[in-house]
């Protein structure tokens, strides 16, 4: 059998036996390096993948290698670095992965809608993906607490709930969400004075001990509340001793939470905690055309529209939500025959409020740009056509184009070109925005310089 063969019938039959968005994490972007008889050699990238399919995946390769080849056959797992330094290394793994009875349980307060395969993933949120999607897999077994900590509306919930949607699916064991907010609203009810609350204990340590899974969000708002942490760190130590997965997110790191008691901070460090940063430009724009898909004006939305919100929607993926849906409630007023970037930019420019959308003008970009790469705003307006000024021209007009209300005539004038010249000038960044990291940190960096 021909290596491109092999390797083919492999991923074919390993995808059979996994979800999608398991084979698409874990599998989809290795690499078959080495193949005879005896040994294979696959290269899947970073050493967490290696470490994590070797730790709960080694019996499944093993299988799907023999239905291949139809023997028993050696393979070696590697990473980019270790392909780099043509060095092989083997581990030896005896995890079992069992098919396991699913499991219905309709007091998780889980939202079905939030999945990981809805979960749009960039280099900003890549890590906390994988390491959600791994503890889903192997709950209790792998990094346990789970602390997924970044800024309001980054996702954090989302993958909280895709955790827990995915273990209900995918297995017999209990799963419960809540915010911090209802925790202490639960525990409140122990305290109240007058009351016979025996009940009212068990039922809290049931509802809050006898799960398999815990996840609790913003536990910031345990600020303040003493008695509550007290109950929380009791909570955790039970959980925790009997291997069950704890789950927490917050909008800051644990050490960053002084107002919580040492001890908690201590224990919300044993896992993994794990950063969300805001979204780049590239992962904002592939969230937008994953929030129009299968939208029945989706298709009248111009390509510049989705640009020209991830451009103005800074950080903030409820913001990129946000208008779009602000969109489409206008599109159903006016019932436009096109959503184009004049109709975006006359319905959208109140809702980005003090963006740079609003304080932007054409002569703020032309001296942030000409700062940028070292040039006169009188270099960006000549006829010059030097290769470098001729680049910064167009990202200028590109910038113009997207963070300004100025029609594309006007921003022509300012740069002494007409206006086929700005079209053709801010669809060539466009493009080459795509595929060119370095001209996405360039325009992320000038609009930076710009704000301040």
């Amino acid at each position: 059998m021909k290596s491109e063969e092999f390797w083919s019938n492999f991923l074919d039959v390993l995808n059979s036996k996994l979800n999608g968005i398991s084979f698409n994490t874990w599998f989809k972007d290795s690499q078959l390096i080495e193949y005879d008889e005896q040994n294979i050699i696959i290269n899947v990238g970073s050493p967490y993948k290696k470490k994590y399919i070797n730790d709960f995946y080694a019996d499944l390769m093993e299988e799907v290698l023999e239905i291949v080849t139809g023997k028993n056959i050696n393979y070696e797992l590697i990473t980019d670095e270790e392909l780099n330094n043509l060095s092989k290394q083997k581990e030896n793994v005896e995890e079992e992965v069992k098919d396991i009875p699913k499991y219905k349980d309709t007091n998780s307060n889980l939202l079905q809608e939030y999945t990981f395969n809805n979960f749009v993933v960039g280099d900003s949120n890549r890590l906390a993906q994988m390491s959600a999607l791994a503890v889903a897999e192997q709950p209790g077994k792998l990094y346990n607490p789970l602390f997924l900590y970044g800024k309001s509306g980054l996702g954090k919930t989302h993958l909280m709930h895709a955790i827990g949607n995915y273990i209900k699916e995918n297995s017999n064991k209990s799963v419960l969400y809540v915010s911090s907010e209802t925790f202490i609203n639960d525990f409140t009810q122990i305290n109240k004075k007058g009351e016979d609350n025996l009940d009212i204990i068990k039922h809290f340590k049931e509802k809050y001990r006898n799960v398999d899974v815990l996840m609790i969000d913003d536990i910031q708002f345990l600020r303040g509340a003493d008695k509550t942490q007290d109950e929380f760190f009791n909570t955790f130590n039970f959980l925790h001793d009997k291997g069950k997965q704890i789950i927490i997110s917050s909008d800051s790191s644990p050490n960053d939470m002084k107002f919580l008691e040492d001890r908690l901070r201590t224990r919300f460090s044993w896992g993994l905690p794990v950063n969300i940063n805001p979204p780049d430009y590239d992962l904002k724009l592939n969230i937008l055309k994953n929030k129009i898909m299968g939208h029945d004006v989706s298709s009248l939305i111009k390509a510049e529209v989705l640009e020209y919100i991830a451009n103005n929607c800074e950080s903030d993926v409820r913001h990129l939500e946000g208008a779009i849906n602000r969109l489409y409630a206008v599109t159903a007023i006016y019932s436009p025959k096109e959503i184009n970037l004049e109709f975006a930019q006359e319905n959208l420019k109140d809702y980005f409020g003090t963006s740079m959308y609003i304080t932007n003008n054409v002569l703020k970009i032309q001296k942030a740009v000409a700062d940028y790469f070292d040039l006169t705003i009188e270099n960006l307006k000549s006829k010059r056509r030097v290769a470098n000024i001729n680049n910064a021209r167009q990202i200028a007009m590109y910038i113009c184009k997207m963070t300004t209300e100025e029609t594309i005539e006007r921003i022509g004038l300012e740069f002494n070109r007409d206006h086929a010249t700005v079209i053709h000038a801010c669809d060539k960044i466009s493009e080459e925005m795509k595929k060119n990291e370095e001209l996405r940190r360039q325009i992320k960096e000038i609009k930076e310089q710009i704000l301040n």
